[in-house]
């Protein structure tokens, strides 16, 4: 069967096939039941509060002291944890505790009793090391060890640590009067020897203000008149300045004028070549084009009249004689009827004039109306009380018409408005 155990204790196998035991600290071991046994010891760490009460010390002074100690048995040092079986395995811990106890206490009691109250009580270090030392050396025979020692306390009942305390106090006391005095005495002088080097800084301040005001001044005027000179040159400086600002402002327009106008001749340029070029375009071109149709076309009707007057001259050379023909019989109808006419005006005069411009006033109606068929478009302006619109045509024809008889009347000297009354008349 195993048993286990952690590293706060050690266990102790002893029996069949264990001789000598077999020691564990922190593991596990394996225990045959009914021949072999375990036991355990604890490794733990024990806290002592050791007090040694009224003990004499070399002197016959008796005092009181408190140490704390801390002790273990070491698990990690065979021998040592072999002693400590072999001393208090069965014990427990308060056992093992009150024996640690009762060695330091003794040890602690022995050292006291070579020891002065004034060195116990100036250099405890150096009693707690003799402490330590001592009990470790009588503690490690027992398998413990001391971890650690450390005065508390020391008192005694017959008031002689504080009769100690009020020598050294007084002492103190009279030294800390003594360095008072000493330090008042010395503050005093320094105080005097601070005001006087105070004094002395003063007036080489005063003195030093006075000498740096009257440089101040002379550095000022010389400053102000500086900075006057100064003035006036950045003045003049600056009116010379402006005065050329001026004078290149107006120089760079009038070069501004000169490029705009250089400018405006040169748009000008481009837009008398951008007309020519658009004249060029849409008049010389368009004209050229024109007059070589117009040539060509002549030239085509020319050649036409030419062709046709040759065949017209071909038809009057064969048909000729036909047409002198047809010419002397229609003189001579005409001569006749002109005869006949002449004969007729001879006997009727005005009536047979008036007669024949009746009967031409028609024919003379329709010759004015005629331009008017082929027109596309009439503009017509009124008078003051004119007719508007497509109404006032009749009557510009009609206007036309009736300033004929006063035209043959001039021509002629035949009235047909009377000669008409007449006829009139006479029928009636």
């Amino acid at each position: 069967m195993f048993f286990t155990c952690g590293p706060n204790e050690a266990m102790v196998v002893s029996g069949f096939c264990r001789s000598p035991p077999v020691m564990v600290a922190g593991g596990r071991v394996l225990v045959v039941p009914c021949l072999q046994q375990i036991q355990r010891i604890s490794l733990n760490t024990l806290t002592l509060n050791v007090r040694s009460e009224k003990v004499y010390t070399r002197h016959g002074v008796p005092i009181s002291v408190t140490g704390i100690a801390q002790v273990k048995i070491q698990g990690q040092n065979k021998e040592m944890l072999a002693a400590a079986c072999q001393m208090f395995l069965g014990k427990s811990e308060a056992e093992i505790a009150q024996i640690a106890l009762e060695t330091l206490e003794g040890h602690q009691r022995a050292i006291m009793a070579h020891m002065t109250v004034e060195e116990i009580y100036k250099d405890r270090q150096k009693f707690s090391e003799q402490v330590f030392n001592v009990a470790s050396s009588d503690l490690v025979n027992m398998g413990i060890s001391v971890v650690s020692y450390t005065l508390k306390d020391i008192h005694d009942d017959q008031d002689y640590l504080h009769s100690l305390g009020k020598g050294r106090t007084a002492q103190v006391q009279r030294d800390a009067r003594v360095g008072e005095a000493e330090a008042k005495r010395d503050a005093g002088i320094r105080e005097a020897r601070a005001r006087q080097e105070q004094v002395s800084a003063q007036l080489l301040s005063e003195a030093a203000m006075a000498r740096a005001q009257r440089d101040f001044e002379l550095q000022q005027a010389q400053c102000d008149a500086a900075v006057s000179a100064r003035k006036a040159t950045a003045d003049l400086a600056y009116e010379l300045q402006v005065a050329r600002t001026k004078q290149q402002i107006e120089e760079q327009r009038a070069q501004v004028l000169v490029v705009e106008r250089a400018q405006r001749a040169q748009l000008q340029e481009h837009e008398i070549g951008r007309r020519e070029l658009e004249l060029e375009a849409t008049v010389r071109k368009p004209a050229e084009a024109e007059r070589y149709r117009l040539e060509r076309l002549a030239e085509a009707q020319r050649s036409q009249v030419i062709l046709q007057a040759e065949a017209e001259a071909e038809a009057m050379r064969v048909t000729g004689a036909a047409k002198a023909a047809a010419v002397a019989a229609r003189a001579r109808a005409e001569a006749a009827q002109a005869a006949a006419k002449a004969e007729a005006f001879g006997q009727y005069q005005e009536a047979a004039v008036v007669e024949m411009v009746l009967q031409r006033l028609p024919q003379a109606a329709e010759a004015v109306a005629q331009p008017l068929l082929g027109t596309r478009r009439v503009t017509l302006v009124a008078g003051a009380s004119g007719d508007l619109g497509v109404s006032r045509l009749p009557g510009e024809v009609l206007d036309v018409v009736t300033r004929l008889p006063s035209a043959i009347e001039a021509l002629t000297g035949v009235s047909v408005t009377q000669a008409a009354q007449k006829k009139s008349q006479c029928q009636g």
